[in-house]
This record gives C-alpha cells, sequence and structure tokens, in this order.
C-alpha cells in the first residue's frame, strides 16, 4: 500500500492533520510526516505484517513495515509511528497473528480453545511474501489437546522462528458454575476436616450429601461434649456424697 509523506526537520512544527514519522534500518534514518486520517485508514487494513511503499515529496520511496505506533489514548488516534525499512527479496522476521477456524470437539464438549500466542514469529523469504495472518484449524481437537508451534501450518517459502514445543493453542476443559466450585471447595474443606481428626467419616458424608452442614456438626458435638461433661460432674458429685456417708 501507498502512503505519501512530507519531508520533516527534527522539532519542526506540523500542519493540521499530520503526525511525525521516522523510518529506520541499520544504515539509515528518515523523518518525514504523513497524514493522520490516511495513516490511520491504512496501517487498520495492513497493521504490522503489512508492507507500505512510502514515498516523500521531493526525495525517495523505500518500502517499510511498521514498528510501533504512539496512540492518543484519550482520542485514539496514532500521534507518531516507527517504520522499519526493508529490502525486497531479503528474508525478514515478523510476528504475524495467529487465527482458528473450525469447532474443535473439546467445545461440543463444554471445552474453552485458548490462543496461548495470538502472534507467531516467522522468518518470510520477502517483505512482499509476508503471511497477513496464519490460521489453524481445530475441529479435530479434544479436551487437553495443545497446538504447538511446529504444528502450525506455514505458506510456501516461510519459516518458523519461534521454538517448535511453543504452546500455541490449548483446549481447555469446562469452566466450573458457581455451584461446581462451591461444591468442590466444601469438599475440600471437609476432607481436610476429617484428616485432622475433627470429623467423623459418618460426619463427613452427612455434609456432603447434604443432610446436614459443618457448623451443624460441630455444633452437635459441642453440645454432647458439654452433655458428656456435665454427666461426669453429676457422677463426681455423688461419688463424693457417698463417700461422706
Amino acid at each position: 500500500m501507498e502512503l505519501n509523506a512530507k519531508p520533516r526537520k527534527s522539532q519542526e512544527k506540523l500542519a493540521e492533520g499530520m503526525i511525525p514519522a521516522v523510518a529506520y534500518n541499520k544504515d539509515k534514518n528518515i523523518s518525514f510526516a504523513l497524514d493522520r486520517k490516511a495513516f490511520d485508514r491504512a496501517f487498520r487494513q495492513q497493521s504490522t505484517t503489512g508492507l507500505f511503499d512510502i514515498t516523500v515529496e521531493g526525495g525517495e520511496t523505500f518500502p517499510a513495515l511498521v514498528k510501533t505506533v504512539q496512540m492518543d489514548k484519550r482520542k485514539r488516534a496514532p500521534i507518531h509511528v516507527d517504520f522499519y525499512m526493508v529490502t525486497y527479496g531479503e528474508p525478514i522476521e515478523v510476528s504475524v497473528p495467529v487465527h482458528t477456524t473450525g469447532k474443535s470437539q473439546g467445545e461440543i464438549m463444554g471445552g474453552l480453545v485458548d490462543i496461548v500466542l495470538h502472534n507467531l514469529s516467522v522468518i518470510a523469504p520477502g517483505p512482499r511474501r509476508i503471511p497477513q495472518e496464519l490460521v489453524v484449524d481445530v475441529t479435530k481437537l479434544n479436551i487437553g489437546d495443545h497446538v504447538t508451534a511446529a504444528d502450525v501450518k506455514l505458506p510456501e517459502g516461510v519459516k518458523l522462528a519461534a521454538a517448535e514445543d511453543t504452546v500455541v493453542i490449548s483446549v481447555l476443559p469446562p469452566r466450573l458454575t458457581a455451584e461446581e466450585a462451591e461444591a468442590e471447595a466444601q469438599a475440600a474443606q471437609v476432607a481436610g476436616l476429617v484428616a485432622a481428626g475433627e470429623l467423623s467419616e459418618e460426619a463427613a458424608a452427612a455434609v456432603l450429601e447434604g443432610d446436614a452442614t459443618i457448623e451443624e456438626i460441630k455444633a452437635e458435638a459441642h453440645a454432647s461434649g458439654e452433655g458428656s461433661e456435665a454427666q461426669q460432674d453429676t457422677q463426681e458429685a455423688s461419688d463424693d456424697a457417698n463417700k461422706g456417708e
């Protein structure tokens, strides 16, 4: 995509609607200005993987990729752009968006497809052969399955730059409902009380089956303990009285 630019000197005040930009590589650095709206429209189409042919008025034309865009957060508009100048026919490493297609078997079973790595680093044989996106078919994936970088199908001539074992996509198990999470937490609490000797197996079963709460079991045990102590006190008093006789 073509972008027309105007030459710019450092700290020069720009005309209304223009934004500062710079393009560079290891050999040179060029400063210029772009029409904000024209760049914004083009960038929305091209993103960081699309090639721009930038023509500076009264100067040269060169191919470049967007490196970074500084945004005005309040207005949500670009205020400065950094381009990286490239050379036709030379390999280039870029980060390409990862998207999925299809509905996985895991999703049908209630699971969730998680794109762990939203952008994958690859090496394209030239700037004009950078893929716009990498699409992964997840149809056959079950819960617990994952896709690594080595599994991602790349266009002809494009090579992987990331580690082959990098996880790109995973299929996660279904998320617990609030009730399921509460039940799971209660089961863990009951197991801990049983292990500590604070709850009997029978009482634990009653709690898990919903026949009683932990608080009710504890209150009952406490009352039973107080009753035993009172009975013991009565017996001791009776024994003392008998001795006195």
